[in-house]
């Protein structure tokens, strides 16, 4: 509503004060023009009113189903329990459910890579032939403009490639969502009981949560140039 009425009034000063919306509205008085933006403040507020309604939850029955579906899933961890306050999975679709969660645990799984590597890194460690590379956000304008910054690139784009092929269900074989061992790694995870199993699995699910957040607040500290690391030192600076 607020930016209905700032739209409404800006076309107005447009009107009393800017010569092209003169040369524009000259042969129309000003009462017709006050009248022709009414009308498209309410057709604008009558979109903002329908496209409010697309996000709307579309019922309880359909919330309610969902949260009997997944409450008892191994991401629904207390206190919370089941949390979806987008509506994304209200319909109780287990595919689309399936699907986020493939990406949450391959998001949380990068991200927990990530703030290992960003701390290892700014406590000054390297692989050999990167010693010149700096930390944190600098790092990436020396991939592509230094000679070590290059090998390391095509070394990092070679990792991603193996990564991708080798993280996926390639056999239907999978136990769970995020299961890729495809009956070659194991690791000693088919020797544990049941309710161990699903211990780590929650237990990886909430460190992948945090290290998103994680990695976030690093990033964002970093580029507002402020230290949370020890001894107030700051990558990338």
């Amino acid at each position: 509503v607020v930016l209905v009425r700032w739209i409404y009034v800006a076309q107005i000063q447009l009107a009393l004060h800017c010569p092209r919306y003169h040369y524009i509205t000259k042969s129309t008085d000003l009462t017709t023009f006050v009248k022709s933006i009414e009308t498209m403040k309410t057709a604008i507020f009558a979109t903002f009113l329908a496209s409010a309604a697309a996000f709307a939850p579309s019922s309880e029955k359909a919330s309610s189903s969902a949260l009997s579906a997944f409450k008892d899933d191994v991401g629904a961890i207390t206190p919370l329990g089941f949390f979806d306050p987008l509506g994304l999975v209200a319909d109780g679709n287990q595919e689309r459910f399936d699907r986020l969660r493939t990406v949450e645990l391959k998001h949380g799984r990068v991200s927990m890579l990530a703030v290992v590597g960003y701390l290892i890194t700014a406590n000054g460690i390297r692989f050999p032939g990167a010693e010149g590379i700096p930390d944190g956000l600098a790092a990436f304008p020396a991939l592509h403009t230094t000679s070590d910054g290059k090998a390391v690139l095509m070394q990092m784009l070679a990792f991603f490639a193996v990564a991708e092929m080798i993280n996926r269900d390639a056999f239907g074989k999978a136990e769970f969502i995020g299961d890729y061992r495809n009956g070659a790694l194991d690791f000693g995870w088919d020797k544990l009981d049941e309710g161990t199993k699903l211990r780590k699995r929650k237990v990886e699910l909430n460190q992948g949560r945090a290290a998103m957040m994680g990695i976030t607040g690093l990033i964002t500290h970093e580029v507002l140039g402020n230290s949370i690391l020890p001894g107030g030192y700051l990558p990338g600076h």
